[in-house]
């Protein structure tokens, strides 16, 4: 599967206006084979702290936008 950015931007977009304290670290969106199918990931410029509050919410938020947008 490929990564389409208009999508994934938007995807980011929504998730960043829920969570605005994530926007720093750049996060960005790929996604990665696995031996059976794949996963989404969030990958960052800047590795936010584990204990961020917004760090696993966020990463769920954006995943859902963009399977909602595309349809996944």
């Amino acid at each position: 599967m490929e990564i389409d950015p208009v999508l994934a931007q938007r995807a980011m977009e929504e998730g960043l206006a829920k969570y605005p304290t994530m926007a720093h670290f750049g996060a960005k969106l790929l996604w990665r084979a696995l031996f059976q199918g794949g996963a989404f990931q969030m990958t960052y410029d800047l590795q936010p702290p584990r204990e961020h509050p917004d760090a696993w919410e966020f990463q769920n938020s954006v995943v859902k936008a963009y399977k909602r947008l595309t349809g996944v």
